[in-house]
């Protein structure tokens, strides 16, 4: 296996230029500083990390301009998910702003909201979520996914659950910048001790909110 030396600097100065930049002349001409600084490093972390967390991917770096008014080719932030199960996992972002670590799901079927509201509404399920949601905002997570501005319908208004019931989807996140770690082979470990405390969260949205 790969060793993994950390996520060099140049990451987050190679997405700093890219905002001032965003065109396909300045991409090719930095191809291999992507390279050796975003791609590479996430590469390697993912494979390492693959026995614990799951099969990793890296989202490709092109924006899908055909139905936007900003043309800008290129994203200006790299992701990367690491796969639970289908829609369910674990997430890194690199951007000029440094680390952005989460983890959860996204992907909400009909078949699956109606899952994941009706294991929310239920007492054991729903408050064993409710416990995990609140421990991980207490360290220091931002809990997040796309909400209705009500309770959906059919539940009641006040419902001790109501937050977590407007939830189309659920996940959890942490900016951590540029920390020390970063560019040093501490950074796998600190990653994965992050992911660990998010595994709570995506094991309950593997299990009763999952395709």
């Amino acid at each position: 296996m790969s060793t993994f030396d950390g996520i060099p600097a140049a990451a987050a100065e190679f997405y700093e230029e890219l905002e001032q930049n965003n065109t396909r002349e300045w991409w090719h001409a930095h191809e291999e500083v992507y390279a050796a600084s975003v791609k590479e490093p996430l590469t390697t972390l993912l494979a390492r990390l693959e026995p614990r967390f799951g099969p990793g991917k890296i989202f490709r770096p092109h924006r899908d301009i055909r139905f936007s008014q900003d043309k800008s080719p290129y994203k200006t932030a790299q992701g990367a998910f690491a796969s639970y199960q289908e829609g369910v996992g674990y997430y890194l972002q690199l951007s000029a702003d440094g680390l952005l670590v989460g983890g959860g799901y996204h992907s909400h079927s009909p078949a699956q909201l109606a899952r994941y509201r009706n294991a929310v509404d239920a007492a054991g399920t729903g408050e064993q979520l409710q416990h995990i949601v609140d421990s991980i905002a207490m360290a220091g997570f931002h809990i997040e996914g796309e909400k209705l501005k009500t309770v959906p319908r059919g539940y009641a208004r006040d419902h001790p659950r109501g937050e977590l019931l407007k939830h189309k989807s659920l996940a959890a996140s942490v900016a951590l910048g540029q920390p020390e770690w970063l560019p040093s082979p501490a950074a796998e470990a600190e990653i994965a001790r992050l992911w660990e405390q998010l595994r709570p969260l995506v094991d309950w949205v593997g299990r009763h909110a999952a395709p």
